[in-house]
């Protein structure tokens, strides 16, 4: 027993050494394995952070995956754009439906509005359809196929919100068209009703309260009447002048600057004042005596009486002056019109306007011919002539004056024409040493009848600090 003992025990450092040997080749390969599927990766601090290599990159070392998952992207992408391109398009159809409704409602066609519902419901039951797959992966469609269709579909519909964009447009042209012409149609009968209201303002039988008058009851308020009813005229001729002066292609500054050099213009539209002063000036001119400076009119007619100067006011004021200037060509009313053609037309003027003399030789031969242009200035020296008659009727002397350039404004003597110069500041004293207004020129002339004054029309110079157009 004893020696079964002390032979177990001589042998069994040798079966601890073997056991330890296996044991440590076992760890050693253990090692070896976990060492190649690791991999280490130094930081800068000195700590080591290993890190198990994961199974995807395992799976895209191998070339026939990748090319497999790339593949299966590639598609799904192709899938997603054709999906979004046919919302576009369904999104544009359903736009072009829509204006196609609109356009419906007026003029309103009720098969073209259930036309055009009905392609709106069509479109959204496609978005849902597609919504409906597309969420349970059951588009069975051909990316290719799809993106060709649905750009064709929103082409199409591009086309026909164009194509109403168009009639829509059409249809506001001819409503502006139709507009102008009813405002054009209007236009014409409000120039018509003015031409008519001034032909009956400057017709010749204005004077009704003159029926019946006598010398004795005369006053400056008739005075002025008649003026006023002259003035009207004078103002007439002028805007005829100016329209045949555009007609034969003018230039109106030159014009204006010929008549009244230093001419300043608050606005452009004020330039007629310069053609009446013209007019009135020319018109107005040896209205102080009393065979109004005509030069081969006999002197008898300065030793005419009151009341024969009265009776040809009554005479004359209500006669067509081309009809008494045919039956009378050797009156003094007759010579008086003659002389004021020849001097307010000039040959040059006469033959831009009419293309030739004509007009010219008639009044010289002692005829008046019946063109628009030559009846007014009839009226405007009839007028004139029978004013100048009222006036050497009165018992006081009647004088005509005017106010120079650059006179200081009075609203005694002068009455501005351009009534907004007088609401305008003055300017700073630092522009103008005179803050005064100033007249530019005399528009009409005023007259005195013993110590009453009636005003003369004046043009006010613009403000040194605005802006002035010559």
């Amino acid at each position: 027993m004893e020696e079964e003992e002390e032979e177990a025990v001589r042998h069994r450092p040798a079966q601890s050494s073997h056991g330890k040997s296996r044991l440590a080749r076992t760890l050693h390969r253990v090692i070896n394995l976990r060492t190649s599927a690791t991999a280490r990766i130094g930081s800068s601090n000195g700590i080591g952070i290993c890190v198990l290599a994961s199974q995807d990159k395992v799976k895209h070392d191998d070339p026939l995956a990748d090319r497999k998952s790339d593949d299966a992207r590639t598609k799904q992408r192709a899938v997603l754009e054709a999906v979004a391109a046919k919302l576009f398009a369904s999104g544009t159809a359903i736009k072009a439906a829509y204006a196609e409704l609109q356009l419906a409602q007026s003029p309103y066609n009720s098969e073209a509005i259930q036309q055009a519902d009905q392609a709106i419901v069509d479109e959204l039951k496609q978005i849902s359809e597609l919504k409906r797959k597309f969420l349970k992966k059951e588009l069975d469609l051909s990316p290719q196929v799809t993106l060709m269709l649905a750009e064709v579909q929103e082409q199409q519909s591009l086309m026909r919100t164009y194509e109403i964009t168009v009639k829509k447009m059409e249809a506001e042209a001819e409503r502006k068209e139709s507009e102008i012409y009813a405002w054009r149609r209007k236009l014409d009968e409000l120039v018509s009703e003015n031409r008519s209201s001034e032909k009956k303002l400057n017709a010749s039988g204005v004077l009704p309260l003159f029926d019946g008058f006598k010398l004795s009851s005369l006053s400056p308020t008739h005075f002025a009447q008649v003026l006023h009813y002259a003035l009207r005229s004078v103002k007439h001729f002028a805007k005829s002048m100016v329209r045949e002066m555009e007609t034969a292609n003018w230039n109106l500054d030159e014009a204006i600057r010929f008549i009244e050099p230093r001419a300043m213009f608050a606005k452009a539209g004020h330039r007629h004042f310069a053609i009446e002063s013209f007019v009135a000036k020319s018109i107005f001119e040896g209205f102080n005596f009393p065979n109004f400076a005509l030069a081969n009119e006999s002197s008898s007619i300065e030793e005419q009486s009151r009341q024969i100067f009265f009776d040809q006011f009554k005479k004359l004021k209500s006669v067509s002056p081309t009809s008494f200037i045919a039956r009378n060509p050797s009156s003094s009313f007759a010579r008086f019109a003659k002389a004021k053609y020849l001097q307010l037309v000039h040959a040059k003027m006469e033959c831009s306007f009419f293309r030739n003399l004509n007009h010219r030789k008639v009044v010289s031969s002692g005829g008046w011919p019946d063109s628009p242009f030559l009846v007014a200035l009839a009226e405007v020296a009839k007028r004139v002539w029978v004013l100048h008659c009222l006036a050497f009727a009165f018992d006081e002397e009647v004088r005509v004056f005017q106010v120079a350039r650059g006179c200081r404004f009075s609203e005694v003597f002068m009455e501005c024409v351009a009534e907004e110069a007088l609401l305008q500041p003055p300017p700073p004293p630092s522009t103008d040493p005179d803050p005064d207004l100033k007249v530019g020129f005399t528009v009409v002339p005023g007259f005195k009848i013993g110590k009453t004054v009636i005003q003369c029309q004046v043009y006010l110079s613009p403000p040194a600090s605005a802006p002035a157009r010559s």
